[in-house]
């Protein structure tokens, strides 16, 4: 099925509309206080609600949220995602200070999240929304990128090749609320969601203890 289990776990979710991002005017800053440097990093991994908690935990992620990217629909809603016709796939975008970690770490802990053999599918959920990718802000984040990809195809752990795009990041749509750190609000639907799914039984396959 296209639209892969998750869909079977929001019937009872409350439908909420689009959601804006909204930005306030920063507070002034004194010459005495520091300003946090912040970074962008975007992963698409499958689903979305998955890549939260391992980024939310890691030390020097300031945010997470979870939507849309790299699909040629503007404003779309997860109903038009899900059905697979706009080109988007469900991802991570992540706020994070890379004077506390940096942006090789937030790529090792993709890989270590994703099944990175297999084309526009993560383990139970199929479809071209559900593949994997690394989106790139800058030449920097590309080339590092494309490093750690050939760094993990030359230790040919797997007998697939490894189909993760690298892609220049387009428009982001951060997804419906509801969404939003959805295994903290709704944590026994998140975890019966993913172990029927089998992805953590598929990461312990592919990376063991190191997932």
């Amino acid at each position: 099925m296209k639209r892969g289990w998750k869909l079977l776990f929001l019937f009872a979710a409350l439908l909420y509309g689009g959601t804006t991002l909204q930005v306030s005017s920063a507070p002034s800053v004194s010459a005495t206080e520091s300003v946090i440097p912040t970074a962008i990093a975007t992963f698409a991994g499958g689903c979305f609600w998955c890549m939260e908690p391992p980024y939310d935990k890691l030390e020097g992620v300031i945010s997470t949220t979870v939507g849309y990217i790299g699909g040629h629909t503007k404003n779309p809603t997860y109903k038009d995602v899900s059905a697979g016709d706009t080109g988007h796939a469900e991802a991570i975008q992540v706020i994070y200070d890379p004077t506390k970690v940096s942006y090789t770490r937030l790529l090792e802990v993709f890989w270590l999240n994703v099944d990175p053999t297999t084309p526009d599918r993560q383990f139970c959920d199929r479809g071209s929304q559900y593949r994997t990718g690394i989106f790139y802000y800058d030449e920097e984040q590309k080339s590092l990128a494309n490093t750690s990809k050939m760094s993990l195809v030359r230790t040919k752990l797997f007998s697939a090749p490894v189909v993760t795009e690298i892609v220049v990041a387009g428009k982001f749509y951060p997804a419906e609320d509801y969404h939003q750190d959805y295994y903290l609000k709704n944590p026994f639907r998140y975890k019966f969601y993913r172990f029927n799914c089998g992805r953590d039984r598929r990461l312990m396959e592919l990376w063991g203890n190191r997932s």
